[in-house]
């Protein structure tokens, strides 16, 4: 992508709106624009972020058996009726009614729309397990939104649902969803800690929070020093033999809530930090089976009510959540699994006819072998193009200047570390490709 041809409209002056550092370099970066009071609108280049981490979260949903599917935004109130969540849901609710006074509402969550659409065709235990997934816009009217995506109104959410004949069956999904977000956030080059959690409204008995380290979190964390070297890709079991050993090992590593937190049972080595909510699983058995009979015919042919779970990342808030952890004054720094180009060629000077010709060869090569590179071929000051570039967090920086290509080499920058390496050409090719 050539910059010039770009929409990336970024902001030299933070908005005085933005209190945290992800709101404010989003807003800055030129990522989001607020349209009303905690809704947002994606500029291509938060876009990009935001499809990087959905396709990760998409990607390991389906290594853990889980089946994708969408289902709409717009819910019928008489399905949360059915379940008494209706009225218990409280105002966080829209409630909507349509030109025939039909009452409806903007889903907050799908527990009782999948569990219909189940029980509608899913009528004999042959058919379990089934894991279902989905990755939907979701409001909830927040009375008072505010720090951006942190806790905005409208979000992108994943959400799916496990249906299992026993307990034991319910137990084996919920540590398949434990292992693959484990998996989804190491990915992304982030490490997020699963803490024993309150399953709240959602209701149930199990429940795990997965919680992003970063000095701006929202609430006070603690855990083991060990989970800030576990190797999760590494460690990671493939067969479900192995499962119940992974699952017992690592939650047994203290990690908890500042409302889970018990100091008699916390190690020596203990870390107290801020941390950020990124993902919540529940197992919450017959909560929604129950009273929307959700039942099978078992192996004996007598009915039998399924158990289920319940799995949901904050695709959206996981791109906040991933700045709050990963930035310095100069802006942000993405991980290369989720950055909206991996390079990011720097022209010094477009209006000398060997630079240009440099970066025009630079921009066809890498292309041309479906490396993601954003061009900066502006008419711009160095020293804006460099603050820009800074801001927007790209990996890796190729600089092509005038006097260093006298001398036969271009600058190629870490934006993580800062470090920079004076090489030619060829070897800086070769060093961004490998």
């Amino acid at each position: 992508m050539r910059m010039s041809q770009f929409f990336l409209p970024t902001l030299k002056e933070t908005p005085a709106e933005a209190q945290v550092v992800s709101h404010r370099l989003m807003l800055r970066a030129g990522m989001i624009r607020q349209t009303s009071a905690g809704i947002y609108a994606w500029l291509p280049l938060g876009w990009r972020v935001l499809q990087k981490v959905a396709q990760i979260v998409r990607e390991e949903q389906d290594r853990a058996g889980a089946q994708e599917m969408l289902m709409p935004t717009i819910q019928s109130a008489d399905l949360w009726k059915q379940s008494g969540r209706y009225e218990a849901y409280g105002k966080e609710m829209l409630r909507i009614t349509d030109r025939h006074d039909r009452e409806m509402l903007y889903g907050p969550t799908n527990e009782e729309m999948i569990t219909d659409i189940f029980k509608t065709f899913v009528k004999s235990y042959k058919d379990l397990p089934k894991n279902l997934y989905h990755i939907q816009w979701k409001f909830r009217d927040e009375i008072r939104p505010r720090f951006g995506l942190m806790r905005g109104r409208e979000f992108l959410m994943k959400d799916n649902y496990s249906f299992d004949l026993d307990v034991e069956g319910a137990k084996l999904s919920y540590r398949r969803m434990f292992l693959a977000y484990l998996r989804t956030f190491a990915r992304m080059g982030i490490k997020a800690i699963p803490m024993r959690a309150d399953t709240g409204p959602i209701g149930g008995d199990l429940s795990h929070e997965f919680i992003i380290l970063a000095e701006t979190g929202e609430s006070q964390v603690f855990c083991d020093r060990r989970w800030l070297e576990l190797d999760v890709l590494a460690e990671a079991p493939a067969p479900d033999s192995d499962l119940k050993e992974f699952f017992d090992r690592y939650t047994s590593i203290y990690a908890a809530t500042e409302e889970m937190h018990d100091a008699a049972k916390a190690p020596a080595d203990l870390v107290t930090a801020r941390g950020i909510e990124v993902g919540h699983i529940f197992y919450f058995g017959k909560k929604y089976s129950q009273p929307m009979e959700a039942i099978v015919a078992g192996p004996d042919g007598q009915p039998v009510t399924v158990e289920m779970g319940s799995y949901g990342i904050g695709v959206s808030r996981v791109v906040a959540a991933i700045i709050e952890a990963s930035h310095d004054e100069q802006g942000i720094i993405w991980p290369e699994p989720v950055a909206p180009f991996k390079l990011a060629i720097v022209n010094l000077k477009v209006d000398d006819a060997e630079c240009s010709r440099v970066c025009e060869d630079l921009y066809a090569r890498l292309t041309g072998a479906k490396v993601e590179v954003l061009y900066d071929d502006r008419n711009e000051r160095p020293g804006a193009k460099f603050a820009d570039m800074d801001l927007i967090g790209v990996p890796w920086q190729l600089t092509v200047g005038p006097r260093g290509l006298k001398a036969g080499v271009v600058e190629l920058k870490r934006r993580a570390t800062g470090e920079k390496l004076e090489l030619s050409v060829e070897d800086a090719l070769a060093r961004v490709m490998a």
